[in-house]
């Protein structure tokens, strides 16, 4: 698809139909960089996106045990040195 670089103010810009932006999942800002002499953008997650869906999911598959002991050592253990 062929498009226009357009004037905004006294930066340039193109115009992204709706159907490409809603495909790519661009909300409101999105992820510019430059590879190899082409413009990228990347739509931007937000941090932790979906942990709560996986967390259920391993919940509900058994899979949320703790590997390792969570617990501090006290003074009573052995092998604590201060």
């Amino acid at each position: 698809m062929e498009t226009k670089i357009i004037a905004i103010g006294n930066s340039q810009g193109i115009r992204i139909p709706k159907a490409i932006v809603e495909q790519c999942g661009f909300k409101n800002s999105v992820e510019m960089k430059v590879v190899e002499g082409s413009l990228v953008l990347t739509p931007i997650k937000k941090i932790r996106e979906g942990w709560a869906e996986s967390f259920q999911t391993m919940a509900a598959n058994g899979d949320d045990e703790l590997l390792i002991d969570d617990a501090l050592p006290t003074v009573e253990d052995e092998d604590w040195e201060w």
